[in-house]
């Protein structure tokens, strides 16, 4: 886990070691200081000698703003230090994941990846700055406190020997019996950012049923829960507190006592007791620093497990070395494919699909919900990897292209569809940065979007709201389409991708690419037959298996589903 999120310290390593060489001298010149006080009352109050106690003031002077310069050196230095190392974390973290395939998304969850990127990273910065900052002068304190103390007064210093292992038995008690809970808090926080960000996402659907409550519920059930584990770890932690004042209690009760006989029986000086206090408050301070020190590596200990989890996954939908990066033509082949989305699923999500895809066809895929027909696509541009079988195009292994090279050959327009904040031409290029106004206009048109465009006052540069809210769905779904469009793929994956638009414009829109993009392998999800009548081919789609293959025509006549199914759909009124 350390080796890993090390790496993510790169250009600030200059940074996090001047903040421990800061830590060393600001320890020791703290150290010093009350060393210094002890020979100032003995040598200078004690016998009224006012040359010893202006040399010796100077030189405690001097110590203490070097001391002082010393420790905002190194609030400085590891501030900006755990500050870098969070940014290099993040952009890690984030350029990790683009390299993911869906099926490690869903293995960590939205919410899980959400979580990791935000409150997971800033645990790690709070962690990192303690560590080379509080978790360094806390050790160094108590080792020359102790050495400071053996110096002045063996016979009383054994007091800390005795009280530190004592304490760090209690304060490791104390840690062990947080760290689970506070694991689960972690848990419970990746649930509540997905309630949250389920809401935000579909708060127009929420307010429509009026499930507002509903959802205050699920979200003050979570939140409950969090304060409930969380609060639970926090008392359990928290008994460092009267622990620490019962030891300080008893260890400067201990001291007085004793250093007061040291003190009548002429062994122990005044200044020397007084400094002896001093060490007793800096070594019980220390350990307290290293008690908060444990418990924020609690937090950062299961944040950093989190993180590492995902660094160290290793995608194994990857391009492989020396790739094809060229797709010839867009003809397609399934062979004996089987695929189930984990291996927890008892049962295959496809079952021996076989099927044949000719370059330049238009290929229509229906069925019911669940029936296997986006999976089934995905399978095409390897956003999954199949369980057996394989998949080919241009008569080549999925597999054995450069991804980049496959994925830039295919082209594919979901049902909600996702536009940026930024104007329709900023969108379209998305598809081709480097596209002229004129591609985007043939783009725009083909994908019946141009007659909408030039209604809007700025036209091709009106802009779009975050997630495209300010145009409709069916706006959206063709301003999607357009811009798959200008990729000039070879083959284009269309699923549902026409839903949120009339029968005449998906009509028009079919008419349009047939025209326009005749070399283009279309396969089309579908829920209106009506509007893929002229298809090359029809695939029927069950449970996950091919249940029939053939034109309009023979389909109706072969296959009892289908012809139900369009039968339904024309007395509907859809045709």
């Amino acid at each position: 886990m350390l080796r890993t999120l090390a790496k993510s310290i790169r250009q600030y390593k200059r940074l996090s070691l001047i903040s421990p060489i800061c830590v060393f001298f600001e320890a020791a010149f703290q150290t010093l200081v009350p060393y210094l006080m002890a020979i100032i009352i003995d040598r200078g109050v004690m016998v009224g000698n006012l040359h010893v106690i202006i040399r010796w003031g100077i030189l405690l002077i001097c110590l203490a703003l070097l001391g002082l310069a010393a420790g905002m050196g190194a609030s400085w230095y590891s501030s900006k230090a755990a500050a870098g190392f969070a940014k290099n974390l993040r952009h890690d973290l984030y350029f990790h994941i683009q390299t993911f395939s869906f099926s490690d998304i869903d293995k960590f969850s939205t919410s899980g990846l959400v979580t990791r990127l935000t409150t997971d990273a800033t645990n790690l910065q709070q962690a990192y700055q303690m560590t080379i900052r509080t978790a360094l002068r806390a050790p160094l304190m108590l080792i020359f406190s102790v050495t400071m103390a053996f110096l002045v007064s063996p016979n009383i210093a054994w007091i800390f020997v005795v009280v530190i292992p004592i304490l760090a038995v209690g304060l490791y008690a104390i840690i062990r019996s947080s760290r689970k809970l506070l694991t689960q808090v972690f848990h419970l926080y990746d649930r509540l950012n997905q309630v949250v960000g389920e809401n935000i996402r579909g708060i127009r659907v929420v307010k429509i049923f009026v499930r507002a409550k509903t959802e205050i519920q699920k979200f003050q059930t979570v939140a409950k829960n969090i304060f409930t584990v969380y609060s639970k770890a926090q008392r359990i932690l928290a008994l460092n507190q009267p622990l620490m004042q019962l030891i300080i209690g008893l260890s400067t009760v201990s001291v007085a006592w004793l250093g007061a006989k040291l003190v009548v029986s002429r062994q122990l000086q005044i200044g020397q007791l007084m400094s002896l206090f001093s060490y007793t408050i800096s070594i019980l301070t220390s350990l307290m620093m290293l008690s908060n020190v444990f418990s924020q590596l609690i937090l950062a200990g299961t944040s950093g497990r989190r993180v590492t989890a995902v660094l160290d996954t290793t995608t194994q939908l990857h391009s492989p070395a020396n790739g094809i990066t060229t797709v010839n033509d867009g003809s397609i082949s399934f062979e004996h494919v089987n695929f189930k989305f984990n291996d927890k699923e008892k049962q295959n999500a496809l079952t021996d699909i076989n099927l044949q895809i000719k370059s330049g066809s238009t290929v229509a895929v229906v069925g019911s919900t669940g029936s296997g027909k986006s999976t089934l696509v995905q399978l095409i541009p390897r956003l999954y990897d199949v369980d057996s079988g394989a998949v080919k195009v241009s008569g080549v292994n999925v597999k054995d292209y450069d991804l980049t090279a496959l994925r830039n050959a295919a082209a594919m327009v979901l049902q909600n569809n996702v536009l940026f904040s930024g104007t329709i031409k900023d969108n379209l290029r998305w598809g081709n940065p480097n596209a002229t106004d004129e591609e985007l206009v043939q783009a725009a048109k083909i994908a019946q979007a141009d007659s909408f465009i030039e209604q809007f006052p700025d036209k091709y540069n009106t802009r779009i709201d975050q997630t495209g809210n300010n145009v409709s769905g069916g706006q959206r779904q063709r301003i999607s389409l357009a811009r798959s469009l200008l990729k000039h793929p070879k083959i284009l994956l269309l699923d549902d991708a026409t839903s949120a638009t009339d029968t005449e414009t998906e009509h028009n829109i079919w008419q349009a690419m047939k025209a326009n993009l005749p070399e283009t392998t279309k396969v089309i999800i579908t829920q209106r037959i009506t509007s893929i009548t002229d298809a090359d081919q029809i695939i029927v789609m069950e449970n996950g298996r091919v249940s029939a293959i053939g034109t309009h025509e023979q389909l109706l006549k072969d296959d009892a589903e289908y012809r139900s199914i369009y039968q339904i759909q024309i007395e509907g009124g859809e045709g």
